[in-house]
């Protein structure tokens, strides 16, 4: 059994949908106070009444992740309704697709700014939260596009998580000293809503190529954070948990067929 989480204060950027979604249920499922952090409103309400129809504890704050004061603010209104900020889950992401030579500049810039530059201010924006209480935890939500494997189009979200696990590596040594842990879950191929429309052929095929034969679920991740955020994790800092069914391991088409 693991020690409870029970009251304690969690940010979830990127939480009005998708793997964010997950997390924020994980943890209040779990008795945490949940801060829904997202740029829609309609989404992130519905995120918010989700938790507490399961008699969870859910706050929504509208954010812009990129805003250096607005992200400021999401953390004093967080320390407001919650009393500190004890877990800060940096999951806000995008991933268009657009290939290198049809990519604009300001694309590039964009993902960067959304999927790094977000994670850089919202750890930031808590470092008072966590010196003052000296303790703290902090997950991030990379890939394994990227870091580990590569698509066509995906260039610039690739370099985005793959510079948040340099970031975290860095932060690890700098959050250390307020007893501070900061570590990434890697998701793989996960079943969201931006999957829904491609079709049932389409699932099926990226499952065929997972060893587990499924894609994973939004709770899976969810599950992991909670994991960096327990106690029991209290001694790792600066790692990253791959989950993703297997899908690395193979390498090659024939290799899925052996199974």
């Amino acid at each position: 059994m693991f020690t409870s989480i029970k009251g304690h204060s969690v940010i979830v950027t990127g939480a009005s949908k998708g793997i964010g979604r997950g997390i924020a249920k994980v943890f209040a499922l779990q008795g945490a106070k949940v801060m829904v952090v997202a740029r829609g409103e309609v989404e992130a309400k519905e995120t918010v009444d989700e938790i507490r129809s399961n008699n969870g504890i859910a706050e929504m704050q509208l954010c812009d992740v990129t805003d250096w004061d607005a992200v400021v603010e999401m953390v004093k209104v967080t320390e407001s309704e919650f009393g500190c900020v004890d877990v800060l889950c940096a999951n806000a992401g995008i991933f268009p697709q657009t290939k290198i030579f049809e990519m604009d500049p300001e694309e590039w810039d964009k993902v960067m700014e959304t999927n790094l530059k977000s994670a850089f201010l919202c750890v930031k924006a808590c470092i008072p939260q966590f010196k003052k209480k000296g303790n703290g935890r902090i997950i991030l939500t990379s890939s394994i596009t990227g870091p580990v494997t590569a698509y066509p189009g995906w260039s610039h979200y690739g370099a985005s998580k793959s510079g948040q696990l340099g970031f975290m590596k860095t932060a690890a040594m700098e959050l250390s000293k307020y007893g501070t842990t900061i570590n990434a879950v890697m998701p793989g191929n996960i079943y969201t809503e931006g999957l829904r429309d491609l079709g049932q052929d389409y699932l099926d095929s990226m499952a065929a190529t997972i060893p587990l034969k499924r894609l994973g679920v939004v709770e899976d991740i969810g599950n992991a954070a909670l994991f960096f955020a327990s106690d029991e994790a209290s001694y790792i800092t600066g790692q990253t948990l791959i989950v993703d069914g297997g899908q690395i391991l193979p390498e090659s088409l024939e290799a899925i067929e052996e199974i």
